[in-house]
């Protein structure tokens, strides 16, 4: 009997192998790179790897769990799936996908304001804990009405995202032939006649249903189809005009929990609080806006320290393993996002794919919590963690001279 190709899968790096082989290279660098030269997301990954873990052992760890509070809610484990605008790009209604999956796993669900699925759809067809990711509009009463639709549609808690008000200089778009609006050229063209089965199973059905993917919760004005967007390098609402009293009118505005993502500074942090957020996300939106930009696991300490006593505090930035996120946990994290492994989950295999993701990081999770000592994500601090900063000066005193032997 043949094996399903999620049979083969190990670990999240299985996932992007399947998702690399079945997208075209500009769909798959859209999701894997970053902006100019790729150090920031290449530092997000360097900043887990800074950290080594300490366990303790002679634990009873029988009856261990991951399950949490995030933003006064119950959730099975201290995940949230992040806003990612490429889901339905990679895989045909990829957000009915990754919200079903999510509910099915017992965690949110953010939707992106890039989507290609209506706020309304995914809160009929995919039901569970909902986030919306809100861009402000120039124009903020359009932003205003879009925070007013996805009240009346239930969802619980708004995110809003304050490290995108210039548009990201993502070169390797720009040579991929892959940008939004999407123009074809050679080099694209010929990069998706090499993928025919993305070409079918996604684009292919969309002309067949509903006709070429819009950015649906866009207002009515500006939906048009990835093809037809505003001329530019990006398609997405951009103002350099953002201030803390936008931060103070949505709070105004949303009458549910509200999270700001894209901190990296501590008095950042404290002014998003004292502003009205009920969480913060230390973000550098995984790498993909400012180049060199700083980790979100390096940025946590302090940003915990100032304000962890008094609000939520959560972190996105590369997670792929389940260690990933213990590690954020120790530093003082409440939760993590992950927004690149579930899209590498629904690109190889659909929801299904997305589960699988889900279970691998909660596993892991699960496991490197045992090996730690600990039975619950509460348990972990800074003591479960070590650094090389840690290391002591030899004292030379005390160690015996070595003597040639004749």
């Amino acid at each position: 009997m043949a094996k399903s190709p999620l049979d083969l899968v190990l670990n999240i790096a299985d996932l992007r192998a399947q998702a690399r082989s079945r997208l075209p290279k500009g769909v798959f660098e859209f999701i894997e790179r970053g902006s100019e030269d790729d150090v920031a997301v290449h530092n997000n990954r360097a900043s887990f790897d800074a950290y080594r873990l300490r366990p303790t052992v002679l634990q009873d760890v029988s009856q261990r769990t991951l399950a949490t509070q995030i933003l006064g809610k119950a959730s099975a484990m201290p995940l949230v799936m992040a806003p990612t605008g490429a889901a339905g790009i990679v895989w045909h209604d990829g957000e009915i996908a990754m919200a079903k999956a999510a509910a099915a796993a017992n965690i949110p669900f953010t939707l992106s304001t890039a989507s290609l699925t209506s706020i309304e759809r995914i809160a009929a067809e995919a039901p569970g804990r909902l986030w919306f990711q809100l861009y402000m509009w120039p124009d903020r009463s359009m932003s205003h009405e879009l925070v007013r639709r996805v009240q009346k549609a239930g969802f619980e808690t708004l995110m809003v995202t304050v490290d995108t008000t210039v548009a990201p200089n993502r070169e390797c778009n720009v040579r991929n032939g892959f940008m939004l609006p999407f123009r074809p050229n050679r080099r694209n063209f010929v990069d998706i006649a090499m993928h025919p089965r993305w070409l079918t199973s996604v684009i292919g059905r969309y002309l067949a249903t509903t006709g070429m993917p819009r950015f649906e919760n866009y207002p009515e004005a500006l939906q048009q189809s990835l093809t037809a967007a505003p001329k530019g390098r990006s398609a997405l609402p951009k103002t350099d005009s953002l201030t803390w009293e936008d931060l103070r009118m949505l709070r105004k505005i949303w009458h549910g929990p509200l999270i700001v993502k894209g901190i990296l500074h501590p008095e950042d942090a404290r002014a998003a609080v004292q502003n009205g957020a009920d969480g913060i996300i230390v973000s550098n939106h995984g790498g993909r806006n400012l180049d060199y930009s700083i980790p979100p696991l390096f940025a946590l300490p302090e940003i915990i320290d100032l304000v962890g006593a008094r609000t939520q505090v959560l972190m996105d930035g590369g997670i792929m393993r389940g260690s990933d996120a213990i590690k954020a946990l120790a530093l003082g994290a409440n939760a993590v996002l992950v927004g690149r492994a579930p899209l590498w989950g629904v690109a190889a295999a659909g929801q299904a794919g997305v589960q699988r993701a889900l279970a691998i990081l909660g596993e892991e999770m699960l496991r490197v919590l045992g090996q730690l000592g600990r039975s619950t994500v509460s348990e972990l601090g800074p003591d479960a963690l070590w650094t090389a900063s840690q290391i002591k000066p030899l004292n030379t005193s005390k160690v015996p001279s070595l003597r040639a032997v004749s």
